[in-house]
């Protein structure tokens, strides 16, 4: 693709934020005819409208669902739903929708520059995580890389700058697969797949198809998670190059074309010359922070990954043991009176909570908030015999309540029905009420945040200061 390509191509981006700005630029950097459309019409739209008007870029607020006259292509936000009337629009008038990620595809290589492969991670939980270890790997190898996408880091600027890179690692969420139809990785995981996003997909069909597409046209590897078989039966579906293979990661001792772990070793016998007779060391299950089992699985991933591209064991653990996890993902803020207090409210869904709830035992669970269509039972029964107690709050705490008491009848409940902004510190004194030594007091809330913090950083940081007055106060 060459920048003649785009000279006064009509473009609709819809959404104005964190993607859909820089798309706009882009394009009209390009020489397209580039029109924003955004639902919202605030104050905040209102100052980037005006920014983007200043660089000859049109915008209409307000307005998101009608399809400017003349359109070529849509470019849309991740966020958008599919089932917008603009989508429909762009349909009926036989214009393609792309997303940033599929413009950011079909850039690269633009005007013979050199394009850096993707090594793609996808999955319900677990790819922020993954995809940073995995540039750690790469890192370590002396490759050059950055960790893009969902993580938060635009493609575009990776495509398009002026940084040259060996390889890229990048997270991609169910939405941006979504819009991306012609994305094709040098290799991919999916890490797991459980109920989320519904309400965007419609179905758990949907969404895990939506999954499935990071696999189409892997020309390496499709990395999948064993102990999830719908991952490995979203490999079976893709349709990859010849030669591709399927590449299995477990936390037990792994059979041929697959990573795992012996004896606190993580061992690969997927990219051996005899995989039905040779194993490789790659790292310690020690090297790995933290060491909680779902956190090991993402460790094994991001190897498998990294020796898809030809990474080599010594680059594996030393990009492991460089690595430290972000914020508020099973983060370790303090001890007061032999209980331990950990944050992970990230764990925004019932299969996060689940992960971090394996990792400790006895626990004092602090949950909930905006359960996004979600049901519990199936995670408290599989955590029941964990529980010293539970605390809960946030909106949908009522339903947590309810799967508590049917399944750990046994288990004291606090019910906390304040959303102020000393509700978290009244949890935490709670928790400590019911905590014993040796218990954790583990903030995985399987709720989203919104409904009383801007976040789930802003919960965790509001956790974390609780715990440190709490043990202020306690000194």
């Amino acid at each position: 693709m060459s920048t003649r390509d785009w000279q006064g191509k009509r473009v609709t981006v819809a959404g104005l934020g964190v993607s859909g700005i820089p798309a706009a630029r882009v394009l009209h950097g390009l020489g397209a005819v580039v029109t924003v459309v955004n639902d919202g019409d605030d104050e905040r739209a209102r100052a980037q409208a005006a920014e983007l008007e200043a660089e000859g870029i049109s915008v209409r607020l307000g307005d998101g669902a009608t399809l400017p006259e003349g359109t070529e292509l849509v470019v849309t936000a991740p966020g958008w739903k599919p089932d917008k009337p603009l989508f429909t629009a762009a349909a009926e008038a036989g214009v393609e929708v792309w997303g940033d990620v599929e413009l950011a595809w079909r850039l690269r290589g633009l005007d013979g520059r050199e394009a850096a492969p993707w090594l793609a991670v996808t999955g319900t939980n677990g790819k922020t995580t993954t995809v940073r270890m995995l540039a750690a790997i790469l890192e370590a190898a002396g490759l050059r890389t950055a960790a893009v996408g969902n993580i938060g880091v635009s493609l575009l600027d990776a495509v398009l700058g002026d940084e040259k890179y060996d390889v890229l690692a990048v997270e991609l969420s169910s939405y941006q697969l979504h819009w991306a139809p012609s994305l094709r990785a040098h290799s991919a995981a999916v890490l797991n797949l459980a109920p989320d996003h519904l309400d965007w997909h419609g179905s758990m069909e949907a969404y895990a198809a939506d999954k499935g597409r990071v696999y189409e046209g892997n020309t390496v590897a499709c990395v999948y998670n064993a102990a999830d078989p719908a991952t490995e039966d979203l490999v079976r579906e893709a349709d990859v190059v010849e030669g591709c293979r399927a590449v299995g990661f477990t936390l037990g001792t792994p059979g041929p074309s697959q990573l795992g772990v012996v004896e606190g070793i993580l061992v690969d016998r997927a990219f051996v010359e005899n995989r039905q007779k040779q194993a490789q060391e790659l790292a310690q299950v020690s090297d790995v922070d933290p060491p909680a089992p779902h956190n090991i699985a993402n460790a094994l991933a991001a190897a498998a990954l990294a020796r898809a591209f030809g990474v080599e064991p010594a680059a594996v653990r030393e990009g492991l043991r460089a690595f430290r996890p972000d914020a508020h993902r099973i983060e370790y803020v303090a001890e007061v009176d032999g209980v331990a207090y950990v944050d992970d409210s990230k764990a925004t869904n019932t299969h996060a909570a689940e992960a971090s709830l394996a990792a400790y035992d006895p626990i004092v669970w602090i949950a909930g908030g905006l359960a996004k269509g979600a049901t519990f039972d199936e995670l408290v029964r599989k955590s029941a015999e964990r529980l010293r107690g539970a605390v809960l709050m946030g909106a949908d705490r009522a339903l947590i309540a309810e799967a508590l008491a049917r399944h750990a009848p046994e288990v004291p409940v606090v019910d906390l029905d304040r959303t102020d902004t000393g509700a978290m510190s009244a949890a935490v004194r709670e928790a400590a009420r019911l905590a014993r030594p040796g218990d954790t007091v583990l903030l995985a809330p399987a709720c989203a945040s919104m409904d009383m913090f801007a976040n789930y950083n802003k919960r965790g940081e509001a956790f974390a200061d609780a715990v440190r007055t709490l043990a202020a106060e306690r000194a």
